[in-house]
């Protein structure tokens, strides 16, 4: 069963491991952020992975809620 992580990006035990993807896919996230994190324009990741704008935000907007969400702790040395 799918569960929704953030709007448009969902994880499923069935589907990609359980890896977080763009919901309706089998694309993962991580592969879409990846993508744009190396130079990759949005418009170049839509045409490559037949996405939409709104599916290219849907990563952007996993990608913000990690970054929340994470907490590192520096040790003092």
């Amino acid at each position: 069963m799918a569960v929704e992580v953030v709007p448009g990006v969902t994880a499923d035990a069935e589907v990609a491991f359980g890896k977080p993807v763009i919901a309706g896919t089998r694309i993962p996230a991580a592969k879409v952020l990846s993508q744009l994190a190396g130079g990759m324009s949005a418009d170049e990741i839509q045409a490559e992975y037949d996405l939409t704008p709104a599916q290219i935000q849907a990563a952007l907007r996993y990608a913000a809620w990690l970054a929340e969400h994470e907490v590192i702790r520096a040790h003092a040395g």
